[in-house]
């Protein structure tokens, strides 16, 4: 069985990225870690730091995208947590064997080189949960 290690990164979608990540430079000395575009998803995120803890800010590329569509439902605002593996395969298979409804049931290349997999909001009291592994 493979549980997290910690928190990864909390996402938080975000209607305006470049608004979003001015804020939190300003407001709360965030630091920019990385950012990414993958067209395929329709989402492009940067990753940024505020202190020892890291936020994903997320932006859709359209409204027909998982983030536009979860723009227009609910509005900005907390997207999903993140948790760190360290081998996300046993990690799917405990979730899995424990009842938790999983939306991908293999992992995927994800957002800064990390592999990912995204567990149904259903079986975790509401919050879209992801459990993340640093590939390579």
């Amino acid at each position: 069985m493979d549980t997290p290690n910690s928190v990864h990164h909390v996402g938080l979608a975000v209607e305006d990225l470049d608004g979003a990540l001015d804020t939190y430079e300003r407001l709360f000395g965030a630091r920019l870690e990385q950012r990414s575009r993958v067209e395929e998803q329709g989402v492009e995120a940067v990753s940024i730091r505020v202190g020892q803890s890291r936020l994903e800010l997320l932006g859709a590329l359209g409204d027909d995208t998982p983030v536009g569509r979860f723009l227009a439902k609910r509005g900005p605002g907390m997207h999903h947590v993140a948790y760190e593996v360290d081998d996300i395969g046993a990690a799917l298979a405990h979730l899995s064997d424990s009842g938790a409804e999983l939306i991908d049931e293999t992992p995927r290349q994800g957002m800064f080189g990390l592999e990912v997999a995204f567990v149904h909001p259903g079986s975790v009291h509401g919050v879209l949960s992801e459990v993340v592994c640093a590939s390579g």
